[in-house]
Formats: C-alpha cells, structure tokens, sequence
C-alpha cells in the first residue's frame, strides 16, 4: 500500500484534529503517501483531494472541529454517487481510506468497500459514545466538561434566584451526556430517552426536595427524551407544580466545539495509530477502539448505536441520591 486517504465525516467531534494528524504521521512514518479528502462523502464525490504531509498538520492537535471540513452527505447513499467516489479514488491512486466519524459513516464505508473494493478503517468519532466497540469515543469527554462548566455556572444562578432550571444537552437517541454530565454537575434530575420519563416523578421528587429546603434545583434533560426536549417537559411540570420560578437552557451546539481534553487528545491519537496500522497490516472494513484500555477492532457492521441500558438504573437512581 502506496498511498492513503484520511476523511471525516457526520457531526463534528473536539479531537478529530488529533485524529487526522496520528493517521498522516503514521503513514508517513511508514513511507506512504495521505491525501485529505475535504468536506466528507461529498468531497469524496467531488475529488475534493488535498496532499498531506507532516507540516500540513503541525499546530492542529489542541484545536476543536475538524481540520478537513465535514458533512453528511445525501448522495453518497446512492449507488451513482458512491460509483463517482470510487471513479475518483482510482484517479488519485487511493488505496486505502481512514475514516473519522460515527455510525453513519462507518456504514456508508462498508457500502463502499463493496462497490470499490478499497480497504477501510475507523475511528469513532462523536460526542454522543453511542458505538459499539469502544469504551469512548472521540469528543465525548470534552463534551462533558463542556457540559459541567455550563451547569456549574447556571447553578451559581439557580442558587441566587431559588429557580428550578431544566438544562437540555445533546443525546437525541442515547443519554450518555446526560446522564453522566448530570452525575458530574451535581444535578438533582436526569431524564434520558432509554427511560421513560413521567412527569408525576418528575414533580414528586421536586416537591420532595423542597420539603427538604433546597431552593433550587438542575434537571438535566437529553434533547431526545420526549418531543419538544426540556421546554415540553418544563412546560409540563409547570402545569403541575407552580412553587419555583422556572427557566430552560439548552447548552446546544457548544457542546461540539472548543479545545478538546488531554483524554480526547490522547484517544485520538491511540485510535489514530492503530486504525493507520491496522489497514497497512491488511486489517479492512474495522474500527479501532479502545476497551478496557487496549486498542480493540470491531467490524463496521457490528459498530451499531449503542445506548444506555434501560435494565440497569445504577447510575440514575445513584445521581438521584446523591442530588436529593
């Protein structure tokens, strides 16, 4: 294997940078050429091909985002668009793809392999820890740093204006973030969509804690825990219980963006290493992960959405306890 190609692709995580720059460094260290393919699936489509080398990733660990752009693209769905890809892989003399992302992007690679018959190899990359295959994924632990910083600064808040605040963070189908945020930040309430949430709960362990003389509260709500998020669910409380002043934040696309933690920094660059040598070793169509805190392989097709067991309420009912 000659040359490779290093893409990213879906929802930005902080870390991917650090990504892209152990993928081209290992393969230059192993005497082969990295191209970046800009914009994800659509610039693969459009031969958006840039040269890489060690300098074109110098000064990019510490930044957020993602060097190379991303994007997810519609018509790499199609058999046209991923015959294009492929037509312009060829062109560039692509032998081999690193890809960056979730799993959308590792499915749309496995497709690809078929159609093309170009090795692949992952690294995940999201904020939301939702694969199979790795105990985090890249931009997860920044993620919640983000999200405690938020929350330390609106309790200073809560506690000033005796306020009830729901604080919406990411996680439409997985409640990672929230769940382990709200542990971390203190919060009295955490509402994920693996569990349903009853607004009768909801207002019973509230007056609970006022009964208690707490005079403010933080219920962490998941973006996807019912239609409408953490302003249905304030709505709907207020509508039972009417003791405290109540606000909505949702922290948002913060949670993406800024500096990634060592933590990130460093699984990026493990995870790097590993998915760059795996694809020279002949390894394809693979994520590297990380378990138990040794590097790990998982087939694209196995690296489904993983979510929060709801049989198992530990950590909820720990976050409950110790926020009462």
């Amino acid at each position: 294997m000659k040359k490779i190609a290093v893409i990213t692709s879906g929802g930005d995580a902080p870390g991917m940078n650090a990504g892209i720059r152990a993928v081209v460094r290992t393969a230059i260290f192993h005497n082969m050429e990295v191209v970046g393919i800009r914009r994800g699936y659509d610039g693969f489509i459009d031969g958006d091909f840039i040269p890489m080398d060690t300098n074109s990733v110098s000064d990019i660990i510490q930044r957020g985002g993602t060097l190379l752009k991303t994007s997810r693209s519609e018509r790499f769905r199609t058999k046209e668009g991923m015959l294009e890809a492929r037509r312009k892989a060829n062109e560039a003399e692509i032998e081999g793809i690193v890809l960056i992302g979730g799993d959308g992007t590792f499915k749309g690679a496995d497709e690809f392999s078929e159609v093309s018959g170009i090795p692949s190899m992952g690294i995940p990359g999201t904020i939301d820890n939702d694969l199979f295959g790795t105990d985090f994924t890249i931009g997860y632990d920044t993620a919640l740093n983000t999200v405690i910083e938020a929350v330390d600064k609106i309790r200073d808040t809560a506690t000033s204006h005796h306020r009830l605040f729901f604080v919406e963070v990411m996680g439409r189908d997985a409640g990672f973030i929230a769940l382990n945020g709200g542990i971390g930040s203190g919060a009295e309430d955490i509402l994920i969509p693996e569990i349903r949430t009853s607004i009768d709960d909801v207002v019973s362990r509230i007056d609970a804690g006022r009964k208690r003389n707490k005079s403010s509260f933080i219920i962490i709500v998941a973006e996807g825990d019912i239609p409408g998020g953490a302003f249905e669910i304030a709505k709907q409380v207020k509508e039972k219980y009417n003791y405290f002043e109540t606000r909505v934040t949702v922290i948002g696309h913060m949670q993406r963006g800024g500096s990634p933690t060592c933590f990130d920094r460093i699984l990026a660059s493990r995870l790097g290493v590993a998915a760059t040598e795996g694809l020279i070793a002949g390894r394809k169509n693979e994520m590297a992960g990380l378990i138990n805190n040794q590097i790990a392989f998982t087939p694209f097709s196995k690296t489904c959405k993983q979510l929060v067991d709801p049989n198992n309420e530990a950590l909820l009912q720990m976050a409950r306890m110790l926020g009462s």
